[in-house]
């Protein structure tokens, strides 16, 4: 059986993963957050107090991270850690800022290509990331690059900070995270953010939530031909 997938990169802050969220519940696809599958191995090597700068530290232990994604009766993921599910523990900054550092790392990028390509194997996916079409599904059915402005990433995620109650964030600390975060991901050595040349660009900066689920869906409507 062949089963379809969909690639949507980005920087962050971009709306990936509320996006990749939408189009798959309608299109009645498994969601797969690549971000939060770097976040749980970032999650581990804290625990085990590795600095994401600590390579060989890295390399010695990432073996024993055992990790395995699950999906509940309403088809949200959820990250199971050594058997324990951390899927709460995932979305803060520090979380953020530690998996985007050790998404740099080959050894990382090594251990979780083979788990990410599995998953687009046994179902239909939409896949999030830095480097889904370009790295982890190159052959993806349907790739889009989900782009905005710094300054709507940064207001995006100051918004949804607060939601979670973190009422100590600015919007110039947030800012400058996703500033440092665009420039890590862009000048790393090992599959850096960029746009795969048969991608469709997509800038969400002046785009509500409801208009960018639309233009996605018909763009994958259109490139799927449904």
């Amino acid at each position: 059986m062949k089963y379809i997938s969909v690639a949507i990169d980005g920087p962050a802050g971009a709306g990936k993963s509320t996006m990749a969220k939408l189009v798959a519940s309608r299109l009645g696809y498994s969601y797969v957050d690549t971000g939060a599958i770097y976040r749980t191995i970032g999650l581990f090597l804290q625990i085990c107090g590795i600095s994401p700068k600590d390579v060989d530290g890295i390399t010695r232990l990432i073996d024993d991270a055992a990790i395995q994604i699950e999906y509940d009766s309403a088809g949200a993921q959820h990250m199971i850690l050594n058997g324990q599910d951390v899927t709460e523990d995932l979305r803060t900054e520090e979380m953020g800022s530690y998996a985007s550092q050790i998404s740099a790392l080959k050894v990382v990028r090594d251990v979780l290509l083979d788990l990410q390509r599995d998953l687009a194997a046994t179902r239909n996916v939409v896949m999030d990331g830095r480097d889904i079409g370009t790295v982890v599904l190159p052959k993806a059915d349907v790739k889009i690059f989900l782009t905005a402005s710094p300054e709507v990433r940064a207001q995006r995620r100051l918004l949804e900070l607060r939601e979670k109650g973190n009422k100590k964030a600015t919007l110039e600390h947030v800012l400058e995270d996703i500033r440092q975060r665009d420039l890590r991901d862009t000048t790393r050595a090992v599959a850096p953010l960029k746009q795969a040349p048969d991608a469709v660009v997509l800038d969400t900066s002046s785009l509500s939530p409801e208009e960018s689920a639309a233009a996605i869906l018909a763009i994958v409507e259109k490139r799927l031909a449904i």
